[in-house]
């Protein structure tokens, strides 16, 4: 589904990500995992094109879109869900979904009827600015806006960054969710419980290169308690 090779991404003259290598498999939840300024965030602008990648090759459905504009990034199936969620303050719920809205290539996709089954509380406050929403509120409806591209990939950035812990729980829910419906996900978090739960494979980032991948069960294991406190500082 996703490849990344090599792949070097600089701000102006520094060097950020330092030959990044990793995979997204089809049907598959990847979560990317550092500590704060490790790069994460920059491994997600550098596939949606946000951040150009110098050097090395983001491979989507076996293509280099490493040079593509990010329109038509996300008109290829990935869809983005940021950091700080950048959702449009004065649109409403509804139009805030239905300013993304994409046609799926089936008959099968994302709608606005199938947002608000997911997400109940969008349907509640569907009339309601955005800006009138809780961060919590605001969260959901940024994931909602992603589906509505009906993207294949989905890349999700710190998804419950500042949020409460029962809406954390709830993210995490939805992750879940859309695993079982065969959503492919590249997930970057640093709540490790919300990191590990849905994910089929971890890769750790360190100083803007990868330092290991391995699985979340392995992770938990005692042999990795060293890299743990290293690496993620847990």
């Amino acid at each position: 589904m996703l490849a990344l090779k090599e792949v070097n991404t600089y701000y102006g003259n520094s060097h950020i990500l330092q030959g990044v290598n990793l995979q997204v498999k089809p049907r598959e939840v990847v979560s990317l995992l550092g500590r704060n300024g490790a790069g994460k965030t920059t491994v997600m602008r550098s596939i949606i094109g946000f951040n150009a990648p110098r050097s090395g090759e983001v491979i989507y459905r076996d293509k280099d879109i490493s040079r593509q504009p990010p329109y038509r990034i996300s008109r290829l199936g990935i869809g983005l869900v940021p950091q700080g969620r950048g959702i449009f303050p004065t649109l409403s719920v509804r139009e805030n979904l239905t300013l993304a809205a994409r046609k799926a290539e089936g008959a099968e996709g994302w709608n606005l009827e199938k947002v608000y089954e997911l997400f109940p509380r969008l349907k509640e406050r569907e009339n309601n600015k955005g800006n009138q929403l809780s961060g919590g509120e605001q969260q959901l409806l940024a994931i909602g806006r992603a589906l509505m591209t009906n993207p294949d990939l989905l890349l999700m950035d710190e998804p419950s960054e500042g949020l409460a812990p029962l809406v954390v729980k709830e993210v995490g829910r939805i992750v879940g969710e859309l695993k079982k419906q065969g959503l492919s996900i590249l997930l970057v978090e640093q709540n490790l419980p919300l990191a590990l739960s849905a994910a089929d494979r971890v890769y750790v980032l360190n100083k803007g290169k990868i330092v290991f991948e391995t699985t979340p069960e392995e992770l938990k294991h005692h042999e990795h308690e060293a890299e743990m406190k290293q690496y993620l500082g847990v």
